[in-house]
Formats: structure tokens, sequence, C-alpha cells
């Protein structure tokens, strides 16, 4: 990388050893929730997740049906909504008693107890790692009967609605890998216990204000025809423009990103590190979230699609190489929340590793359609078009993963490799006017004594759309001035980026907001 200055630190000692790197130390942590259907995919995004629990407090595991997956009641009620998935391929399977869902499901539990398996080697690397017995005491079941039925508290949505009506300052957010049935539970819950009362109002005014829900659109309808309607206003960030991690994702690949999907980095450094990566799904692995389901052919091996499909499988993408990417559908819900230094959980607009804010709401209904009428396999959500300007997150985004994975299998320190730190000498949010030149301060550590590059660039994110120019751009003291035809108001977001030379080589980020102020 020429032109990048290379800048050198010392080592982080106590009593002359290493000791485990905190980003987040005392810093605010977002509070999470996550919600999840048993799709191989929810699974391997749910390792993922867990690797990046030192950077939020996670409030709440819980299971969740969707439109294609349900458990049932047990009771042999049969269950059937039109245009769901098995009436996909011309199918007439249902009304059926439950649809892709294992008799005893619990595969939340059993990523929690891989990452216990794992747990003193990642507090080797970071102290910030929740304790295994504090994860899974945050594991419950939500409204998994039938998919889109709110008609009844679960334990999942009693969590949900506790967490809603706490006291805890800040945002709550709550991710929807799967349907939305169990959240819109506990806001119909409250709705039925307090609408009507004096502090009704208030209420809902605090809740609509202080849940953020991050969906993977809207798989059980539940949004639009409960959430939206009687929640109007509350907080719903649906991403654009970020890596997509989903089925297919090397189909549509940059050349230069097509490594991070092969069989060979995979297994060098994701699905064959120790527990966490034994659990992580890869194509050909020869598992199945539910034996004989149909739609799951990923683990299969040696078959070509034709020939899935005369043994009975829907085949709905092309096969892929055995071990190579498979999917983590449901990623870029929560990427933003990490501690990184792009501060993107602060504001949905500000964009980061998960992309930034759509104003254009996702529907799995005209996924399905265009699957269906497209026959090519290739996952329709995936070929939405994207900013081009918008930076490529994929690379540092998977040597990050890769990283700790790495730790969750290296007891010493010194054996693996840790972020740098990057801080802005300052404050990360300042004003100035119109022609005004703005120095742009930066110092940088590395833990692990390794050299860092730094540059300075601009982040399309400000409401000020157009480029400024940064003098020493890859100094650690630099500058940027204020265009002239800035206007009162408006912002220019600047992000200090460092990156290590470490293996893999790792890459972290401070965000400075200019407000333009009067002249």
């Amino acid at each position: 990388m020429p032109g990048f200055i290379l800048i050198a630190s010392a080592l982080i000692l106590i009593s002359g050893r290493c000791v485990a790197w905190e980003r987040t130390g005392t810093k605010e942590k977002p509070r999470i929730v996550v919600t999840c259907d048993p799709e191989l995919d929810d699974s391997n995004s749910l390792i993922r997740f867990l690797l990046y629990s030192t950077d939020y407090r996670v409030e709440g595991l819980i299971y969740a049906s969707s439109g294609f997956h349900w458990k049932g009641d047990g009771k042999g009620t049969k269950w059937f909504v039109p245009g769901r998935e098995y009436t996909r391929f011309g199918l007439r399977i249902c009304p059926c008693e439950s649809w892709r869902w294992a008799k005893d499901e619990h595969f939340i539990h059993n990523a929690v107890e891989a990452y216990g398996k794992v747990y003193q080697n990642l507090k080797v690397h970071n102290s910030e790692y929740p304790d295994p017995g504090f994860l899974k005491s945050k594991i419950r079941y939500g409204n998994i009967e039938f998919d889109g039925d709110i008609s009844k508290d679960s334990p999942g949505s009693d969590l949900i609605k506790s967490l809603m009506l706490d006291s805890v300052p800040g945002p709550l957010f709550i991710t929807a890998w799967g349907g939305q049935s169990t959240i819109a539970r506990a806001l119909k819950s409250i709705e039925e216990q307090y609408a009507g009362t004096p502090g009704w109002t208030a209420l809902k005014k605090k809740i609509i204000h202080k849940v953020i829900i991050l969906p993977s659109g809207d798989q059980d309808d539940t949004y639009a025809r409960y959430i939206k309607p009687n929640w109007a206003g509350i907080g719903y960030r649906e991403f654009k423009d970020g890596p997509y991690f989903g089925y297919g994702a090397q189909l549509m690949a940059k050349k230069a990103d097509s490594i991070y999907y092969t069989a060979t980095w995979m297994q060098d450094n994701i699905s064959c590190r120790g527990p966490l990566g034994e659990f992580y799904r890869v194509w050909g692995d020869g598992k199945q979230m539910v034996k004989d389901d149909i739609f799951d052919y990923f683990g299969m091996s040696g078959y070509t699609g034709d020939e899935l499909k005369k043994m009975g499988y829907m085949v709905w993408m092309p096969v892929q190489a055995k071990g190579s990417w498979l999917g983590e559908g449901d990623t870029f819900t929560y990427l933003d929340m990490l501690d990184n230094g792009l501060r993107a959980w602060e504001d949905g607009s500000y964009g980061g590793w998960g992309g930034r804010q759509s104003d254009v709401p996702f529907s799995w209904g005209a996924v399905q359609q265009q699957g269906d009428s497209t026959g090519s396999g290739t996952p329709a959500f995936g070929s939405s078009k994207k900013d081009n300007s918008y930076p490529d997150f994929f690379p540092p985004a998977q040597l990050d993963f890769a990283a700790r994975m790495k730790w969750s299998v290296t007891p010493r320190f010194s054996d693996a490799n840790h972020e740098p730190v990057v801080k802005i000498k300052g404050s990360p949010d300042i004003t100035a006017r119109p022609g005004e030149k703005v120095p742009l301060r930066a110092s940088v550590t590395d833990p692990d004594h390794n050299k860092v590059l730094i540059k300075w660039w601009q982040f399309m994110a400000g409401s000020y759309k157009k480029e400024v120019k940064i003098e020493n751009s890859t100094s650690a003291s630099a500058s940027v001035t204020v265009p002239s035809d800035a206007v009162e108001g408006q912002t220019i977001h600047i992000i200090a980026e460092a990156t290590d030379n470490g293996s893999p080589e790792l890459t972290s980020y401070q965000r400075l907001i200019i407000k333009v102020r009067k002249n």
C-alpha cells in the first residue's frame, strides 16, 4: 500500500506479560436481543454473533418461528398460509402439523455450548467476553408454534416485554432473523395490559422511541399486519449497500473478494477452528438442520443439481464446492453494533460493516415470486441494486471474523493477532465554518507490536454530498477544509482507518463528524 505511513507501537505490558486487549473497556455497549429460527444460515450468523459478544450486551437469545420454520402445537393442529414456502415449485404439501422444525430443536443451546468450550481461550484475548452461563440464562423459546401467531404470550415474548418496559437508558435493539411474531406478541401484550390506563400514551411513546427492530425482512408478515399499524414510528432499521452474507454470496462477489468464500479459505480460517468451527455450516458438510428436509440439500456432496432434484430436493441455487461458503444471511443485522470505531449503531444513516439504513422495505414475498419465476438458482434478495461508492467492508469483516475464530483455539495471547486501536485526538463531533481548515490528528497503538497503516477518508454518510479534499491523508496528522459551499447544519463524516500487518490483517476505525456552523 504505497503512500501509507508505517506506525509502530509498543506492546501493552503488565508485569512483563501481554494481557487481554480491550477495545470496548468502559464504553457504553448497545443492548441487543437476537430472535432467530432454525435456518442453517441463522445458525452460522449466531456463531459470528457470539464471537462479538464483547461489543454489546446480550439481552436475549430467542427461538422464533417464521414462514420457513414453525414447530406446531403438538396437538395435531394443521396450519397453512397462502404463498408460503410449501407452495413454491408447484408444491402442495400443507396444511401441516409443523414445518421444517426438529422435534428437539436446540441449535441456540448448542451454539452457546460450543462457545462455552472455547470461552477460556477467548478470555485470554479479550476480557469482555461474557460468561457462558450468562448467555445460557438469556435463552428462551418464543412464539414458535405457528408462523405469524401472536395470540398468546411465550417465555420469549415475556422476556422482550420486560426489556421494553425496563428503565435502562438507551435503545433496545431486537434482531429478527426469522419472523417477528415474538416481538409483535411482546408489544401486543403491553398494549393489552396498559391501553386505556392513564399512563398509556407516555408508555407507548417511550417504547416507540426505545425499541429498534433490526429485521431480516418481514418473514411472517407480523410487522405489516400488527407492528407497523399499531406502533407507528417504532425504530425499524433495514440495511442496504453493505456486504451480502446470504446464500449464494459467492455467485455475485467481486473478484477481489472471491477468495473469502472458497473451501480452502473457509477451512483454514473458519470451519476447522475448534468447536465453533465444527458447528459452523459449509457446503457438503453432511449435516441437516432437520432430517429429510427437502429444502436443505446444502450438506450433500458429490451430487449435481439434477441428481439432487431426482432425489426429491428443491434445488433453488447451484451446488457449490465442498467446504465452501454456505451463508450467514442475518449477519448484516448486527454488524453495525460492533465496537470497531465506525459508531454505526448510533444512527442508522451512518453506515458500517452491515450497511446503512434503507428507505425501501424488504419483501420476502417478492423474493419468493422472483425466485420462482427466474429459475436461475441465484437468490433474488442478493441481487438488489447497490451504491457502488459504498466501501467494501466484506474483506475486513471476514478477516476480523477469522481472527476471532483463531482466538477461540489459541490459549496464548502472543500466538494470535488483535485489532489495532486508533483514537482521534479531541472530540469526535466538532463544528466548523465553511472555508475553515480542520486539523485531523490520530494516535495508533497495536497490542502485538505490528506495523500499522493509517489513512483518512470521507464516508459519504453526511448531509454534505460532495467530495472534500483531505491533505496528508496517509499521515497521523492530516487536515480537511470545509468547502465554501457547505451550508449551516450539514455534516461531513471523516474516517480514520488503521490496518495492521499481522496475520490476518485487522482494521479499526474512528469516525469524526464535522457539523457546519454559520460563517
